[in-house]
């Protein structure tokens, strides 16, 4: 059934029963949960992408994406039923719909610009199959304007004038680790169409999936500038924050302290300061204003900078540490073991990881580096640094099966990169009995610095002398 200016009823309606088709271009670590929450609403959802692997698994109700409760069980279940399927034929899947869902990865070139060659490539595919009646919906986040200058362009391709099919812009606002929940109700989904038509067609589609509601907006280009503005305001208070940490830093006072006591206030937000910015998102969103528009953008290319250089820094504080020990030690030749290496702590996600900066920072000052991540294990490996088998650290070292050194003899430092939740239950006591040096730097201020003192450690974090 064709739901593109329908009433909100009949939509709902055809959603539960089945009568729409929805393909979901990107099977990915948003695009398939979202696939698999609208077949478990009742419509017919059709997964297209490229990876023949990917499709033939989901085909047989094989979920690919890990790290996602409740996913395979949803894969599995609506596949069984017969409302979820895969193709890596693009074109087809858009002929087989009613309604196209682009969720796509959305990069950006070796200059920082935006790269939207894999959603031009899918919209241009969208287009072979585009019929009339039909409704364009893109998710992927993307710089303000690309919806009206570049996808709807690309679509009326088909030979139809807009009007003749609708296009929404209504950005997924999902993390990893916890995108079923994030689709069906922990934020308001934001719509935005290039007409009424459009705009009220997504807020009926989405309502239907949706518990906490959907907030309609002007346009697409609304649409488009709320997700972006929502990783910059992050970027931005970051940055905030790591500045003032290094303010603390001289001063002697401690940042968490002062933060957390500033932030009673109603009116003040301020994040928490770190070793840097990782993921898909808050790295990348700046430059889809800074690259594209021609007003001033001083304050979102500082925060970058400032964020950029939060790994020298953290590295930084490892050779003042060093320094403080008067035990003529320094980066150049100490045997360095970076703790965690993911770019958010219990996720399988290494884009952007300022641990990975972190490791060529070490190796360029000399230091032989190892690296230790719970969810990576030895592919650690992949980012230059030697992989280290924490779990066997009462072990004599030597080589493990997974190709990762056992124990920890012989280590100068520890550098916290990443916040898994398990590396503030270490027996801290037997680490530091094997240790050369007993000096840990935490990157994400996530230990508590009075009890690893008392445990005869130097102890220094960003913000926190």
């Amino acid at each position: 059934m064709k739901i593109y200016g329908q009433p909100e009823d009949r939509i709902r309606q055809a959603v539960a029963s089945g009568d729409v088709t929805i393909a979901v271009y990107g099977l990915g670590k948003m695009g398939l949960p979202l696939a698999a929450v609208f077949a478990d609403a009742g419509a017919r959802v059709i997964g297209a992408d490229i990876d023949e692997d990917v499709v033939c698994g989901i085909n047989q109700g094989i979920c690919h994406v890990t790290g996602e409760p409740g996913l395979p069980k949803l894969v599995e279940r609506n596949v069984g039923y017969g409302r979820l399927s895969a193709t890596s034929d693009l074109v087809h899947a858009a002929e087989a719909a009613d309604v196209m869902v682009i969720l796509v990865p959305t990069l950006l070139d070796y200059g920082n610009k935006p790269d939207m060659s894999i959603v031009e490539s899918v919209c241009a595919d969208i287009a072979e199959g585009l019929n009339s009646g039909d409704f364009v919906i893109q998710e992927s986040t993307v710089p303000p304007r690309t919806t009206q200058n570049l996808i709807l362009p690309l679509l009326e391709r088909s030979g139809l004038p807009a009007g003749d099919f609708g296009v929404a812009h209504c950005p997924e606002r999902t993390a990893s680790g916890r995108a079923i929940i994030d689709i069906t109700g922990a934020y308001p989904k934001i719509v935005g169409g290039i007409d009424d038509a459009s705009t009220e067609t997504a807020r009926a589609l989405y309502s239907t999936i949706n518990k906490k509601g959907v907030i309609s907006v002007s346009d697409a280009t609304a649409a488009e500038s709320v997700k972006v503005f929502e990783g910059l305001y992050r970027d931005v208070n970051i940055a905030l924050a790591n500045e003032l940490a290094m303010v603390c830093d001289e001063l002697g006072i401690d940042a968490t302290e002062v933060f957390d006591a500033a932030n009673t206030q109603p009116y003040s937000h301020i994040h928490a300061p770190g070793c840097g910015v990782g993921g898909h998102c808050i790295p990348v969103y700046p430059y889809f204003i800074t690259e594209t528009v021609r007003s001033r953008t001083d304050m979102l290319r500082l925060a970058r900078r400032i964020n950029d250089g939060m790994p020298a820094y953290t590295v930084d504080l490892l050779e003042s540490a060093f320094a403080e020990l008067n035990a003529g030690i320094s980066l150049a030749g100490a045997r360095v073991l970076v703790m965690g290496v993911t770019y958010r702590g219990d996720v399988n996600e290494t884009r952007f990881s300022p641990a990975i900066v972190v490791i060529n920072e070490l190796r360029a000052r000399g230091a032989e580096v190892f690296a230790y991540d719970p969810v990576l294990g030895a592919l650690v490996g992949r980012f230059g640094a030697i992989p280290y088998d924490l779990d066997s650290a009462a072990g004599t070292g030597g080589t493990d099966e997974a190709g990762g050194t056992g124990g920890i003899e012989e280590m100068d430092a520890i550098l916290i990169a990443s916040d898994h939740a398990g590396f503030g239950e270490l027996d801290w006591d037997l680490l530091g009995e094997r240790m050369r040096h007993k000096v840990v730097v935490d990157g994400r201020g996530i230990l508590d610095p009075a009890m690893l003192r008392s445990r005869g450690y130097l102890y220094k974090a960003v913000g926190r002398p």
